[in-house]
């Protein structure tokens, strides 16, 4: 008989048509006619002769001829069709033969095959040998990667899904069966003194089963074409995490180093390299969308499913994961492919990092309601496996079974497993491992570009430097217990460098808010979200981590002073929203107006919370506001936006009645002694600033700022003047000339002559000199030190009253007959009423607590008031009788001298 069936073989090669059918034909019929012949015993218990029957079916896989392939596998269809519950021993064969396709077999001979496999996955999984499950795994694998038709490489990753399933099913009799063939082959072995070659050896059988599984679908997970990169890498991902259980924890490390190691290295590289070129279409008329119209587009997306997928296992599967040796290396190795998809140009790459970063950091929660109908879209089940898949030749629908999307859903959206109690594990390593990639992405990610305004240079986008950030205050937790200050001057440079890079003027419209918008950018949020994170945990720790609060003051103060000058990124050029249109730029600044504010906001509240604090007092944060609100106060009007220096007097006012205390209680320490010129310089360039109102700065507003200015010189003579003997006698004697020089009249020549009465800041300058009076002297003077400021505040005023009037009288002279300015008339009478008020007061005072030379400055102004009596304004007249009158409560006759005994 095997004579014969050589013949017909070689028939079979004939180089006529004809002559190969009719060899064919008689093959496939004697074959078909032996295996459906009732032998005796049943052919299923005679091996040798099963084989005997169908070992030419194998041969003819040799013939190169289309036609003699087509009679093999539709032979194959109806043996299955027929024979297929009782064909036992002889699977190895049948599926050698399904197996043995090329892709220059043409589609038509695929296509058969493969009708062959779905019958086979779908009908006779339970009736073959154990054994010959792996071959199954295998022939389903090569036909994912042919490449003559595309759907039935994806219709092989359903078929390899529902055989994951039906292992997951008889998971224990597999096991069993796969257990005992073990012993024989081991024993085979060990008596030829060989090895046992078996693949992924010495994992378990039913291990090493998955295991082909896996390594099948990472093939494909790396295939050319992009559709089946997807559906394989999302089934291979789904069954590691529905059945993954089933795994002994030793078969874990095999898992993690040759598939899912193997399967990044391997995308990584194809990303990497792929072609940059555009593909202009997907053939036919199948359009391309712009996002994936390159071969490198098409791998990143493969790079972002690969990464998210191996991140989620580590995520879920942590704890038993943690129980292999070599974890920590693993955990590194992962953080490594993590970094480097992070810094990768690719923007949907990047991002997807992040997302992966947050998955291992337990950032995610996994679905924990498994009723829900989208439960299994949820873990990325491929929409191929969503349906039944028909064959379309003979054969029934493989259907799903009706209890898997359950027991996936239940076993996937299981919470990330636990330790037993007791036996938690220190993470510690892990999590500032994780610090260090944290670091290092975002050094990387935020340095400028060391060039000029090439438009080739890569800049971030704001999500992925959004999602870094939001990152922080999670990871924190973790490394919260060993966090040190040079941790914080990392973070601190990290945060500076995300606020300053620019955005593309191509996304600006989407990202920017309007300019007119006091809002902030998430990134901002984000910024400011993970110092109060940092902010709020040291505030309850213990006293040495409060040493950081200085170093949160400066990382916060830097952020105020973006509202004056906008942080550079580089050496890049950019424009503001509000000087430019997007179309003018390649670059947009960011609104900081905005940001700065809500820092400030944050340093005035944790200046309240923390100004006691040693370290607060010892680095000289109090200095360091003033120094920094100082910018604003300056500009004044000049400032970007008028609500910033609003608020930096606001602020200055909230921080001083909170620091002041605390320094006067310090005056012995000396350590705020640098910080009174300072304040001295911010009072000054408010009050006095250099810069002019805008012209259309209405009344009403004019007079509301002019308020703020009062409010400061209140705060002046209740805040600091009274408690003078703890203030250094300079800083007081600069705010005694900065009172002096306020008690006159300030205006801009702008102004029209409608508008003067209103815009002489009238009010402010009645504050300065009832202040300087109210310091010129007093009755309870307990410390030299008051004195000192009585005095002081005395003369001052007694110069700047004799310097008005002597102005006035000689303006007068020259004027003639043209009355003189209202400002001007406006501050003579304002000073002679101060003369009146100053000349009760001294009435009043007991000789003795007036200095000599006061009395000699007062006895010098009356003369310039006599001068004075030539006026012709009425309202001076009537001011300049009242300061005359309380001079004769001081006039007596000379005390009369005696000499030798006369007088």
């Amino acid at each position: 008989m095997k004579p014969t069936f050589l013949l017909f073989c070689q028939v079979c090669q004939h180089p006529n048509a004809r002559m190969r059918e009719w060899g064919a034909e008689a093959i496939t019929s004697l074959i078909k006619a032996g295996l459906s012949y009732k032998h005796d015993p049943p052919l299923s218990q005679n091996q040798r002769l099963q084989l005997l029957l169908l070992n030419p079916l194998k041969e003819l896989s040799n013939v190169l001829h289309a036609d003699i392939r087509q009679k093999q596998l539709e032979c194959v269809l109806q043996i299955l069709q027929n024979q297929g519950d009782s064909l036992g021993p002889g699977w190895p064969l049948v599926l050698g033969v399904i197996g043995a396709i090329r892709n220059d077999q043409g589609e038509s001979l695929i296509r058969t095959a493969f009708q062959c496999l779905q019958l086979v996955v779908t009908d006779f999984l339970p009736t073959m040998p154990c054994m010959c499950l792996q071959i199954v795994v295998d022939v389903a694998g090569s036909f994912g990667l042919q490449n003559q038709e595309l759907n039935i490489s994806l219709t092989s990753i359903g078929l390899l899904w529902n055989i994951s399933d039906y292992f997951f099913q008889r998971g224990e009799a597999i096991t069993e069966e796969l257990d005992k063939e073990e012993a024989v082959l081991l024993k085979q072995a060990q008596d030829k003194g060989e090895p046992l070659n078996r693949p992924f050896h010495p994992a378990p059988p039913f291990d090493c089963l998955w295991l082909c599984l896996y390594a099948k679908l990472g093939e494909l997970c790396v295939d050319p074409r992009p559709a089946v990169r997807k559906s394989a890498g999302q089934t291979m991902f789904s069954t590691i995490a529905a059945h993954g259980t089933l795994l002994q924890p030793p078969t874990w490390n095999i898992v993690v180093w040759k598939v899912l190691f193997h399967l990044l290295d391997c995308v990584r590289k194809s990303s990497t390299t792929a072609d940059k070129e555009k593909i202009e279409s997907g053939g036919g008329n199948i359009l391309i969308h712009h996002s994936r119209d390159t071969a490198e587009k098409q791998w990143a997306e493969t790079w972002v499913l690969t990464l998210a997928g191996v991140a989620r296992i580590f995520n879920t599967r942590r704890y038993l994961l943690q129980q292999l040796g070599d974890f920590f290396k693993a955990w590194e190795v992962l953080l490594d492919h993590i970094q480097s998809a992070a810094l990768s140009k690719n923007n949907e790459v990047s991002l997807a990092a992040l997302k992966s970063f947050q998955e291992i950091l337990q950032l995610v929660t996994p679905i924990k309601d498994t009723d829900k109908p989208d439960a299994l879209s949820a873990i990325d089940v491929p929409s191929v496996l969503m349906e039944s898949l028909q064959g379309s030749g003979p054969g029934r629908p493989l259907v799903r079974s009706d209890s898997l999307a359950e027991r996936l859903a239940q076993r996937y959206a299981a919470q990330p497993s636990l330790p037993p109690p007791g036996e938690e594990l220190d993470d510690s390593a892990l999590w500032w491992s994780a610090w260090n990639t944290w670091y290092r992405v975002g050094t990387e990610c935020t340095r400028p570009p060391s060039g000029g305004t090439d438009k080739l240079v890569f800049v971030p986008s704001q999500p992925f430097l959004t999602a870094l950030i939001q990152i922080f205050p999670a990871l924190y937790q973790h490394i919260a217990g060993g966090f040190s200050m040079e941790d914080l001057k990392k973070l601190g440079v990290i945060l500076h460098g995300a606020v300053s890079v620019p955005i593309s003027s191509d996304s600006s419209p989407f990202i920017l808010p309007s300019y007119t918008e006091a809002v902030l950018t998430s990134l901002q949020e984000a910024v400011l979200t993970a110092l109060d994170v940092l902010q709020k945990a040291i505030c309850v720790s213990s006293e040495n981590l409060q040493v950081m609060y200085p170093a949160i003051f400066e990382q916060l103060l830097l952020f105020v002073e973006f509202s004056c000058k906008p942080p550079q990124y580089g050496k890049m050029e950019t424009k503001h929203v509000a000087n430019a249109k997007y179309n003018q730029a390649e670059w947009v600044a960011l609104n900081y107006v905005p940001f700065a504010e809500r820092s400030l906001e944050v340093v005035v509240d944790l200046y309240h919370k923390t100004a006691c604090h040693k370290a607060v007092i010892n680095e000289k944060v109090l200095q360091n506001i003033i120094k920094t609100v100082r910018i604003p106060l300056g500009l004044k009007y000049a400032c970007p936006a008028e609500s910033t220096w609003k608020l930096a007097v606001s602020s200055l006012l909230k921080v001083l009645s909170i620091g002041l205390p605390v320094a006067r209680q310090q005056a012995s320490s000396g350590k705020f002694d640098t910080m009174w010129p300072e304040l001295a310089n911010a009072f000054e360039d408010f009050l006095f600033t250099k810069s002019t109102p805008p012209d259309n700065l209405s009344i009403q507003e004019f007079q509301r700022n002019e308020a703020v200015d009062v409010e400061v010189v209140q705060l002046i003579s209740s805040e600091i003047l009274p408690f003078a003997n703890f203030i250094p006698k300079e800083f007081v004697g600069r705010i005694m000339s900065m009172l002096n020089k306020g008690s006159i009249h300030s205006q801009s020549s702008s102004f029209t002559e409608a508008e003067m009465d209103m815009r002489m800041r009238e009010d402010f300058s009645k504050v300065c000199f009832e202040t300087l009076l109210q310091f010129s002297f007093s009755n309870k003077v307990s410390t030299p030190q008051e004195g000192f400021i009585s005095r002081m505040a005395l003369s001052v005023l007694l110069q700047r009253a004799q310097d008005v009037l002597r102005r006035y009288v000689e303006d007068e002279r020259l004027s003639g007959r043209c009355p003189l300015p209202r400002q001007q008339v406006t501050e003579i009478i304002f000073v002679l009423k101060a003369i009146s008020t100053l000349m009760d007061s001294l009435k009043k005072t007991q000789p003795e607590n007036v200095d000599g030379n006061v009395w000699a400055q007062v006895i010098a102004l009356y003369p310039t008031l006599v001068e004075c009596i030539t006026c012709t304004s009425p309202e001076v007249s009537s001011a300049l009788k009242d300061a005359l009158g309380p001079f004769k409560d001081f006039m007596q006759p000379p005390v009369s001298k005696v000499q030798n005994g006369e007088s």
